[in-house]
């Protein structure tokens, strides 16, 4: 297991912002809003050596005037500063730092290799678990945690996200937030210098707030324990991976992005089957799954039957489901019999099933649930 002290990432009782600022439109003021706006219960401290206050709340100068010590620290300072101030948060007690700056290496620095080194080796004596660097920050909406700089608060759900691309975290919050899905947790990675996705697979895995879990990966490190960690995630809950830096090109865009060395892609595909992991290859696939898993039913199954209005759009539905190596189902007599008490005698009799009554405006609707719903229950659809 290596969820070591992630439970201070999620579940803190007092959050600490080193770099908070009253700019506006920095990334300190942004992360100031977003920490006191989610409705956190606990105590928010902030750390600017030039501010009296922030957000009309006491602002410390430094880490060792804190009256309290945070067990999570969000860091929004330039590089070179981190090291040192993981040192001093350590001292005080904190388990674990979120660091937003970048300039760790990404794009082959050698300076932010060694800043990242040091990072790491000053936050070893005490444990402390460490997200990004260059990362977005994390959100736990059912305990009132925006500790990112995102420009919304997700609704509470039951799906968490994690991925390594700010940007692709913003993209589904938006398309989220627009159709009401909400998130147990959005965990922006960064370029992974500790905590990764084998540790956050590990700590969904037992969360009971999770239901199911997005990824988005440009690249794994520790492979074996991330696979150890996705088969036990998959056990019980739905794993989605999109995968991205699939091509030479893209690969080397990963590089210069996180950092991170993207392998061939045809032994993550066999990984991630091997694991479990359901892998989609675009992010309106991802943004597909979201809502499919945000209707909080289960499949069991590769199953499926089709409802229509119009028989072409029904071969088509069967053409991609081929595609994707699932199954028409075999309407079962008891099937047959509460479609027949529902439709009229011109339905198709067939899976997929069509019916003329599914075009009048006046009954489409209700024709469409009881077709869809009843028919779900049976076991030809399991």
């Amino acid at each position: 297991m290596s969820i070591r002290n992630l439970d201070a990432l999620f579940s803190p009782s007092t959050i600490a912002l080193i770099g908070a600022s009253n700019r506006p439109g920095s990334v300190g003021a942004v992360l100031a809003r977003n920490l006191y706006g989610a409705g956190f219960a606990g105590p928010i401290l902030t750390v600017n050596p030039r501010e009296r206050a922030i957000r009309s709340t006491l602002n410390y100068q430094t880490i060792s005037e804190l009256p309290l010590a945070p067990d999570l620290a969000i860091i929004a300072t330039p590089a070179a500063t981190v090291p040192e101030l993981i040192h001093e948060l350590g001292t005080r007690g904190c388990r674990a730092a979120v660091v937003i700056s970048a300039g760790f290496g990404e794009g082959e620095n050698e300076d932010g290799d060694a800043l990242k080194k040091a990072m790491l080796e000053a936050a070893k004596p005490f444990l402390m678990r460490i997200v990004g660097p260059n990362c977005l920050g994390i959100l736990s909406p059912h305990v009132g945690i925006n500790a990112s700089f995102a420009h919304l608060t997700p609704a509470k759900g039951d799906i968490a996200f994690v991925t390594q691309s700010g940007a692709v975290a913003t993209s589904i919050l938006d398309w989220a937030s627009a159709r009401g899905i909400g998130f147990s947790h959005v965990a922006s990675l960064g370029s992974m210098s500790d905590v990764d996705f084998g540790d956050m697979l590990d700590y969904l895995a037992l969360d009971p707030k999770t239901h199911s879990i997005l990824l988005y990966a440009e690249a794994v490190t520790e492979a074996r324990k991330f696979l150890s960690a996705a088969r036990m995630a998959s056990r019980n809950k739905p794993v989605v991976v999109v995968k991205a830096g699939r091509s030479t090109a893209g690969a080397k865009a990963a590089l210069s992005h996180t950092g991170a060395l993207a392998g061939a892609d045809a032994v993550y595909d066999a990984a991630f089957r091997r694991a479990g992991m359901l892998r989609v290859h675009t992010l309106d696939e991802l943004f597909q799954a979201a809502g499919t898993l945000a209707t909080g039913i289960r499949v069991k199954g590769d199953r499926l039957a089709i409802l229509t209005n119009g028989g072409g759009v029904g071969v088509l539905a069967v053409d991609e489901l081929a595609d994707m190596h699932g199954q028409l189902a075999e309407l079962s007599e008891a099937t047959l019999k509460r479609l027949d008490a529902l439709l009229p005698k011109d339905w198709s009799h067939a899976n997929p099933w069509t019916s003329s009554v599914m075009r009048r405006d006046n009954v489409t609707r209700e024709h469409s649930m009881h077709c869809s719903m009843n028919p779900i229950s049976t076991p030809s659809l399991s």
